[in-house]
């Protein structure tokens, strides 16, 4: 099998990405197969990746959770302010959960309902990428070239020097 990107010859039919390219290759006998029709896109109620909650439900969800412990505050001062026979320190639970609802109010209001994004790594495969990143060439540009120095190198002795010395004696 060849590589349709780059036409690379396999080594197998089992492997999963061109070892040049890195086109990932695993489901393309499938394809082929099928005369190049790509499948009915599978529509499944629970995908096996946890949704991202969105700014919204999280700034939602941590408003309850300080009116939650509001509640909890007030069951205690409620016995404190019994046993002392004060109203004073009520004021605390009925404050954190005023402070709660203005976390939710904010967070309804100004929060953002669509979850984000993260930023992937540099080399910008994701983890859920089925191809590796396309190959890179890096011309060595900046490399200085050693040059010899010219009129230092010695130079051959010539072939008819010799014998030239001989006919002069």
């Amino acid at each position: 099998m060849f590589c349709p990107r780059c036409g690379q010859q396999q080594v197998s039919d089992e492997m999963r990405f061109c070892s040049r390219c890195g086109l990932s290759i695993g489901g393309l006998m499938e394809w082929l197969g099928r005369a190049g029709v790509p499948p009915a896109p599978v529509q499944d109620t629970q995908s096996s990746l946890p949704s991202l909650p969105s700014p919204r439900k999280k700034g939602i969800r941590r408003a309850g959770k300080v009116m939650f412990a509001s509640a909890v505050l007030f069951v205690i001062f409620l016995i404190i302010s019994l046993a002392f026979e004060e109203v004073g320190p009520m004021v605390i639970p009925f404050f954190v959960f005023f402070v709660g609802l203005v976390m939710m109010l904010y967070a309804r209001l100004f929060s953002s309902p669509v979850p984000q994004i993260k930023a992937q790594s540099s080399s910008g495969l994701g983890p859920m990428s089925n191809a590796l990143p396309p190959h890179t060439h890096v011309p060595m540009q900046d490399i200085p070239q050693q040059r010899g120095k010219t009129n230092e190198l010695a130079q051959p002795a010539s072939v008819t020097e010799h014998t030239t010395r001989l006919l002069d004696q």
